[in-house]
């Protein structure tokens, strides 16, 4: 484990996209946090190292976006809206996880076999401000 403190939103994007750098098809990443703590912010900038030229939204108000990366998809899911994973269609997170995408999952239910083991854990906290606490796990 490590920890990052970032102190303004590019800070954050940046430590995404070194992130990124570790990352392969087939890898999920799970991505923790209060509303507003700058979980899209991160996955924005991992996905930007991974070749996304699309603009990054959060998934919010759906399941999830795909993104064309330059050597893999990039799935963008935010899970905040559902109640749990075993009572969603069993085939809910097909075009999101997999082989041939980099899956960031906002809001992981936890111990979901849905999702397969996490390469990475990111967590992040306010720390007042722009700043970010960001702890990240990495197998």
């Amino acid at each position: 484990m490590f920890v990052r403190e970032t102190a303004a939103p590019e800070e954050t994007e940046a430590l995404g996209a070194e992130l990124a750098a570790e990352l392969l098809a087939g890898d999920v990443v799970l991505v923790r946090g209060e509303l507003g703590t700058g979980k899209t912010t991160l996955v924005r900038g991992a996905a930007r190292a991974l070749g996304v030229t699309d603009p990054v939204t959060s998934p919010t108000f759906g399941i999830g976006h795909r993104y064309r990366g330059s050597r893999v998809t990039v799935a963008h899911l935010d899970l905040y809206r559902l109640v749990g994973l075993g009572q969603e269609d069993p085939g809910l997170l097909e075009d999101y996880v997999g082989p041939q995408s980099v899956a960031f999952v906002e809001w992981p239910e936890e111990g979901s076999p849905e999702l397969g083991e996490a390469r990475m854990r990111v967590t992040l906290t306010h720390r007042g401000g722009d700043r970010r606490r960001i702890e990240v796990w990495a197998q």
